[in-house]
């Protein structure tokens, strides 16, 4: 990488944030990646000591475009396994567990979040071999995911690397395999209901066996739908405890759990964390501090 992150200049088109030790840089991304873009904004990061954050399960799909220094390592909890070390940009598959991921400080990125069908188009990959890994960038787009990334770290306005990211994200989307209409729809009505439609009638609806519908779903989102299903209302109601002042048993009945004893099971299953502990946790790109 010949560039390693500048303060950089906005530019026209980009609105910078400052937070504390952090900026933040967003602009609306294209309207041909809507569909398959959840989330898309920079950041710097300048305080330089190390820091630990816990990652919990989204139900997407992340790239992380490094144009600073990168993260020492990234490790799934409750296993025993050596961490994987990233040493440049990252693309990380759809989890069902708590990952942990250490860093030196003093990061400078673009973050993406995708739907797991818009990142199956764009990594033109079965999702299932992205399944609870992190990956280097290059080992998912090619040879020419070094090239931009030099590029975008090169120039200091954010407006440019946005546009170089586009460009190539664009290219891929044009070339990258469609979903089916069928596996789209499955998709379609889990999200919509938080994880709250029984797989059966997801499968008697898109008209599919159930042995049918889990190959072809995992195979183009990553998990299965019932593992999706339980991503899917964990992650709603982690949104909703953002937001402050819920009463746990009504949170419980709100996102599908039976009762708040499961709801507990969840989080502890989840993301290894009490309900409590992860509302109180600061909150950072995407992630949460320890």
């Amino acid at each position: 990488m010949t560039g390693v992150g500048h303060g950089g200049a906005a530019g026209p088109g980009a609105v910078t944030t400052r937070f504390s030790d952090r900026l933040r840089v967003t602009r609306p991304w294209p309207r041909e990646l809507r569909p398959y873009v959840h989330s898309y904004d920079g950041y710097r990061v300048d305080a330089t000591t190390s820091y630990r954050v816990r990652l919990v399960p989204t139900g997407r799909a992340v790239v992380v475009i490094n144009l600073g220094e990168p993260f020492a390592q990234v490790f799934r909890l409750k296993e025993t396994g050596p961490a994987v070390r990233v040493v440049g940009s990252l693309v990380a598959g759809l989890e069902d567990g708590p990952r942990v991921c250490d860093h030196p400080g003093g990061q400078e990125a673009i973050r993406l979040e995708l739907t797991p069908l818009g990142a199956y188009r764009l990594f033109a990959l079965p999702m299932r071999e992205l399944t609870n890994g992190v990956f280097e960038l290059r080992d998912v787009l090619g040879p020419g995911a070094d090239e931009l990334v030099e590029r975008m770290s090169a120039t200091r306005d954010w407006t440019q690397r946005f546009d170089l990211l586009d460009a190539a994200l664009l290219t891929r989307l044009d070339r990258g395999p469609d979903p089916s209409p069928e596996v789209a729809h499955a998709w379609r009505l889990l999200t919509r209901s938080a994880g709250t439609t029984p797989v059966a009638r997801v499968a008697a609806e898109v008209g599919w066996s159930h042995a049918h519908l889990v190959r072809r779903f995992t195979h183009q989102v990553g998990l299965t739908p019932k593992t999706t299903a339980r991503v899917l209302r964990f992650h709603r109601s982690v949104e909703l405890l953002s937001r402050g002042g819920t009463d746990l048993r009504q949170l419980a009945a709100a996102c599908g759990f039976y009762d708040q004893a499961h709801l507990n099971r969840e989080f502890r299953a989840l993301a290894d964390i009490t309900p409590a502990g992860l509302a109180n946790a600061r909150r950072v790109e995407g992630a949460h501090e320890l």
